[in-house]
């Protein structure tokens, strides 16, 4: 299970109490911050309006590609380790609205993390350091350090043992 807190709503789905659940001025602005990221070449620039709008922690030399949708809502639940690649057009999402509750939950993703194109990142989960997640994934539970995951549902493809049983192979075949 994501560690996300749920939030019981009455009456209409819970989008419909948003507002209630954030202030409309804070999406306003998370919004525009978000869409003059998404379109900016110069990561630093990312990253430092990342920091300073939107108060996400985010490590030094960490990469955000062209398209990335963070959370508009709870963005500085989002955090992002040192030297980490965000593929191009991958969603991190920190809440999710449903019928009869909303979600919320922090989303931290490790130092040295490759997340591949076109990702979708659930509330609540933890990406391990060194992980790398395949293009196209929906990363809906944690993922070990080291690992390499792939696939919608999201599947450990190898672990961190494994990959580096497969480095040594690699490198002793190249030896012969």
């Amino acid at each position: 299970m994501r560690r996300t807190t749920r939030h019981p709503v009455e009456g209409a789905n819970s989008l419909w109490h948003v507002y209630k659940t954030v202030p409309f001025w804070k999406v306003v602005k998370n919004f525009v911050v978000i869409q003059l990221a998404r379109y900016t070449p110069f990561l630093s620039l990312k990253n430092w309006m990342y920091r300073t709008f939107l108060r996400m922690k985010i490590g030094p030399e960490t990469s955000f590609a062209l398209m990335v949708m963070l959370d508009v809502m709870f963005p500085e639940n989002i955090q992002v380790g040192r030297n980490t690649v965000i593929g191009y057009n991958t969603t991190i999402l920190a809440h999710e609205y449903l019928i009869k509750e909303y979600r919320l939950g922090e989303v931290i993703i490790g130092d040295e993390v490759m997340i591949g194109a076109n990702t979708t990142i659930l509330p609540g989960v933890i990406i391990g350091d060194g992980a790398i997640v395949s293009a196209g994934t929906l990363v809906h539970k944690d993922v070990p350090a080291g690992a390499f995951v792939g696939g919608n549902p999201m599947r450990v493809i190898y672990t961190k043992e494994q990959m580096e049983e497969r480095a040594a192979q690699d490198l002793l075949s190249h030896r012969l």
